[in-house]
């Protein structure tokens, strides 16, 4: 069975939203999109490439799909490992408004929560979600994700939307994992507990 991974790029206060570039996802009249672009560093690839490397297929939403779809298919050089991981693998893409869609091996799944155990159980490796807002969402909700890796950037945009935005009970994480990078940006890798706690430091 595939591990079900998280990579997502965010903010000090926790925003995912359009990270690349300025039109990737504007709704709710966002006007902070490409923030993390000023801060990617030569370190910051290797590790993509090293977790891209890993994937047995790729879980996304559609926002998501569109981004990725509108510019890999059409990067032909051998030598771009991305390029060559994300246009050969199996894509799930999960929508409620498409089901069919052009990239090579690109399949829809209608309903996550139902559908994930099934496309887990038929992969080795990493099922890895990139990106993805709403589809996150479901996934924490859900308790569905085995890891988290987090790239925290040194900027604080006030809105946005947030990783850990609303979900129902609390989640307690294992920190696996922390690395400094360039440009004041940290990686961090977390685990599920599926334990929270909480305490105090009043006096009896």
């Amino acid at each position: 069975m595939a591990k079900l991974t998280l990579t997502s790029f965010l903010s000090l206060d926790g925003v995912m939203q359009a990270p690349g570039g300025p039109n990737e996802d504007q709704s709710g009249d966002f006007e902070h999109g490409g923030w993390m672009v000023p801060h990617f560093s030569p370190d910051m690839g290797a590790i993509m490439l090293d977790i891209f490397s890993r994937a047995s297929a790729l879980l996304i939403g559609r926002g998501t799909y569109d981004i990725l779809s509108a510019h890999w298919p059409s990067v032909k050089d051998p030598s771009d490992l991305v390029a060559s991981i994300l246009n050969t693998l199996p894509k799930f893409v999960a929508s409620r408004t498409r089901s069919s869609f052009d990239w090579t091996n690109a399949n829809h799944v209608a309903n996550v929560p139902n559908d994930i155990e099934a496309i887990k159980n038929q992969l080795k490796g990493e099922l890895q979600v990139h990106g993805s807002y709403g589809l996150a969402q479901t996934l924490i909700e859900q308790n569905l994700i085995d890891e988290y890796r987090l790239f925290i950037f040194p900027v604080a945009l006030g809105k946005g939307k947030r990783l850990f935005s609303s979900f129902s009970a609390p989640i307690g994480l294992e920190l696996i994992g922390a690395r400094g990078l360039a440009q004041g940006v940290t990686y961090n890798v977390y685990r599920p507990t599926h334990e929270f706690k909480t305490g105090s430091f009043a006096l009896d």
